[in-house]
C-alpha cells in the first residue's frame, strides 16, 4: 500500500506541474544538456515527464509482477488496477480539457482580429479595444461596436427646388460662361444643364417618379410637367440666352437630353429578355434638370425637332412602344412653341404608328389622340394651321396621311372603336389643312394628282361612307388641276367601279360641281375619251364581266355631254340675241337723232 501511495502521489504532483506549465508562461518542463563544444553546436533536449513515465511505468510493472500473487491471496489486485485506471483517466480527462480551452482562447482571438478587418471601414475611423482579462490568458470580454446613425437627407420637391432659382444669380451664371466659352457652344449648353442640375440635385427620384407621371397623367398636364414650377423670370432668362444659340448646337443638345433619359428609361426596365445580367442603374445627372432645359429648348426653337427628325425615325433607339410617352411629351412640348411644327412632327412620327401594331393599343391610341386633339383645340389653331399648311417645302398633312386619316375615320361598320368618333372630331380640319393652298399656284400643281392616285384607290371600296368621302375628294382634285382628268383617263377602265361612281355623282351634282372648273373643255374631251373606251370594251367578249359597269358608266357620260351641249348652246343664244340687242339700241339712237335735227329747224333753235 506504501508502495501505492508514492505512485499516486507522483501522478499528482506531474499533472499540477503540467497544469501550472500550461496555464502559465513557464518552460515546458524540458531541460537541455549540453554534451560538448565539439559536437558543432548540436544539442540533446530531453523530456523529464517522458523519463519519469518511463520509469513509473516501468516500476508498476515490476511490483505488479512480482506481487501478483500475493496481491491476488490478498484480495487487492483488482482494487490496484481499478485505482490507477481511474487517475490515470482523470489526468487525461484534465489534459484534455485545458487543451480545448487553449483552442478556443485562440479561434476568438483569430475572430476578433478578422472581424475588425472587416468592420473598419464601415467604422469610419472607429477603433475598438479588446483583451483576454486574467493572468492565466482566459478570454476577454468583447468590446461592443458603436455606429454612427444615419443622417436622414431631407425630401425636397421639385417646387421647392425650383423656387430657390434666383433669376438675378442665372443671368449673372449665363452671363459669365457666355464670357469664357463664347466660341464654344457646346460647353455653353453643358454647363447651363449643369447649373440646372445643382439647382435640382437633392431632388430624389421618389419626389419625381418621372416613369409613372408619364404614364399616367393625361397631356393637358403633362405639357406643363416640370416647367409648371420654373418662375417666369428664370424662364424668360433661360430661354432668350437659348434663343441666341445655333441650330447645330441646339440639335446636339437635344439629342444629349434625350439619350440621358432613355437611358434612365432603361435603367427602370431592368433586365431585358434573354439576358441573366442585371443593368445596373448608374448615377447621372438630375432627370429634373434634364426635362427642365429640354423643354425649354423644345418651346423656345421648336424647328430643331423638325431637324432631327430623320435621326429620331431611323435610329431604334428613339423608337419604340416604351418610349412613346416621352416623344408625345417633345411634340407638347414643341407644340407650345410652334402649332406648326407640333403639328408637322405629329403627322410623321406618332400618326403612322396607329397603322401598325399600336393602333390596337387602346393607350397608345388615346396619347396620339390626345395630343393632336390638343393642338386643335389651341386659339386660332385653324387659321395658323392653314397658313402654314406648307412647312419648309413639305404639305404639313402629305397625301399619305390623308389616305390613313380617312380609313381610320370611316371605318366599315363592323371595324368601329370608340377612337372612331374622336378621329371624326378632328379630320375636318385635317382635311382642310391636307387640301389648303391657292388654286393653279406652283405649290399646288402636284397636290391634286398626288391625292387623286389615293382617292381612287378608297373609292372603289366597299365602304359607303369612305367611298362618298373618297369620291368627294376625286372631284375636288378634277376641279383644281385640268390636268386630273388626263390622269383620270389613264387609269379609267383599271378602276372602273370608282369611275362609276364619281360619275354618277357629277351627273347627279352637275348644277355644283360645274361652277368649281374654271374650264369645261377638258371634262368634255374626257367623257368623250371614255365613250370610246366603253364601246370598244363592250365589243370584246373578255370584258363581259364588266359589261353592267360599263353600260352605266356610258350612260352617265351621254348625260353629262347632253348637259354640256345644251350649256353650249344656250350661250350661244345668249350671244345672238346680246348682239341683236345691241345692233337694234343703235338704230334706235340714230333715228331719234334725225327727229331731234327736224325739230329744231322748225322752232328756229341754234345747231349745238
Amino acid at each position: 500500500m506504501d508502495e501505492n501511495s508514492a505512485l499516486i502521489a507522483q501522478l499528482l504532483m506531474e499533472d499540477e506541474i503540467e497544469m501550472r506549465n500550461r496555464n502559465g508562461n513557464g518552460n515546458a518542463n524540458g531541460s537541455v544538456s549540453v554534451k560538448d563544444q565539439n559536437d558543432g553546436g548540436w544539442k540533446t533536449v530531453t523530456y523529464s515527464k517522458r523519463n519519469k513515465k518511463q520509469q513509473t511505468s516501468k516500476v508498476s510493472n515490476s511490483s505488479e509482477s512480482s506481487s501478483s500473487d500475493h496481491q491476488r491471496s490478498n484480495g487487492v489486485g483488482g482494487e490496484k488496477a481499478d485505482v490507477f485506471r481511474s487517475i490515470e483517466k482523470q489526468s487525461e480527462d484534465r489534459r484534455r480539457r485545458i487543451e480545448e480551452e487553449r483552442r478556443k482562447r485562440e479561434e476568438e482571438e483569430s475572430g476578433e482580429r478578422d472581424g475588425s478587418k472587416r468592420h473598419s471601414d464601415e467604422d469610419d475611423g472607429e477603433s475598438e479595444d479588446g483583451g483576454h482579462g486574467g493572468d492565466g490568458g482566459g478570454a476577454g470580454e468583447e468590446v461592443k461596436k458603436v455606429k454612427k446613425p444615419k443622417v436622414k437627407k431631407p425630401k425636397v420637391t421639385v417646387a421647392e427646388a425650383a423656387a430657390k432659382i434666383d433669376a438675378g444669380d442665372l443671368g449673372a451664371f449665363l452671363v459669365d460662361i457666355t464670357a469664357s466659352y463664347e466660341t464654344q457652344q457646346d460647353i455653353l449648353l453643358m454647363r447651363f444643364a449643369d447649373y440646372y442640375g445643382r439647382a435640382f440635385s437633392s431632388v430624389s427620384s421618389a419626389q419625381f417618379p418621372w416613369l409613372k407621371i408619364f404614364k399616367e397623367s393625361p397631356v393637358s398636364k403633362l405639357i406643363d410637367i416640370p416647367l409648371a414650377h420654373i418662375s417666369q423670370d428664370v424662364y424668360k432668362a433661360s430661354v432668350d440666352w437659348l434663343g441666341r444659340r445655333s441650330f447645330e448646337a441646339l440639335g446636339s443638345f437635344v439629342l444629349w437630353s434625350l439619350d440621358s433619359i432613355f437611358a434612365d428609361l432603361a435603367s427602370h426596365q431592368g433586365v431585358a429578355k434573354g439576358s441573366k445580367k442585371v443593368v445596373q442603374r448608374s448615377p447621372s445627372k438630375s432627370l429634373v434638370a434634364i426635362f427642365v432645359v429640354l423643354a425649354m429648348t423644345l418651346r423656345r426653337k421648336p424647328d430643331v425637332l423638325i431637324n432631327l427628325l430623320p435621326v429620331i425615325s431611323e435610329n431604334p433607339k428613339y423608337q419604340g412602344q416604351d418610349k412613346l410617352p416621352v416623344t408625345g411629351w417633345m411634340i407638347a412640348q414643341a407644340s407650345q412653341g410652334d402649332l406648326v411644327v407640333g403639328l408637322y412632327t405629329w403627322i410623321r412620327v406618332l400618326f403612322p404608328m396607329l397603322s401598325g401594331k399600336s393602333s390596337s393599343n387602346p393607350q397608345s391610341r388615346d396619347l396620339i389622340l390626345q395630343l393632336v386633339e390638343r393642338i386643335l383645340s389651341s386659339p386660332k389653331a385653324r387659321t395658323i394651321l392653314l397658313n402654314g399648311a406648307v412647312k419648309k417645302g413639305e404639305r404639313l398633312v402629305p397625301p399619305s396621311a390623308l389616305e390613313l386619316l380617312m380609313r381610320l375615320t370611316f371605318p366599315v361598320p363592323s371595324a368601329r372603336v370608340k377612337a372612331t368618333e374622336r378621329f371624326e372630331a378632328v379630320y375636318p380640319t385635317l382635311k382642310e389643312v391636307a387640301l389648303a393652298g391657292s388654286s393653279g399656284s406652283k405649290a399646288m400643281k402636284q397636290v391634286p394628282q398626288q391625292i387623286l392616285n389615293i382617292a381612287v384607290k378608297a373609292t372603289g371600296e366597299g365602304s359607303s361612307e369612305l367611298s362618298r368621302e373618297a369620291s368627294d375628294i376625286f372631284i375636288w382634285c378634277l376641279t383644281q388641276n385640268p390636268n386630273s382628268y388626263k390622269q383620270w383617263d389613264m387609269f379609267y377602265l383599271d378602276n372602273l367601279e370608282a369611275s362609276v361612281t364619281v360619275l354618277r355623282r357629277l351627273s347627279n351634282e352637275w348644277k355644283d360641281h360645274s361652277v368649281k372648273h374654271s374650264s369645261l373643255d377638258p371634262v368634255r374631251e374626257t367623257l368623250k375619251s371614255f365613250r370610246q373606251k366603253n364601246e370598244k370594251a363592250l365589243a370584246e367578249e373578255e370584258n363581259a364581266g364588266d359589261y353592267a359597269s360599263l353600260k352605266e358608266a356610258d350612260k352617265y357620260c351621254k348625260a353629262i355631254l347632253g348637259r354640256l351641249s345644251r350649256g353650249h348652246g344656250c350661250i350661244r343664244s345668249l350671244f345672238i340675241v346680246s348682239a341683236a340687242l345691241a345692233a337694234g339700241a343703235v338704230i334706235i339712237s340714230q333715228k331719234e337723232y334725225w327727229d331731234l335735227q327736224k325739230l329744231s329747224a322748225m322752232l328756229n333753235l341754234p345747231h349745238s
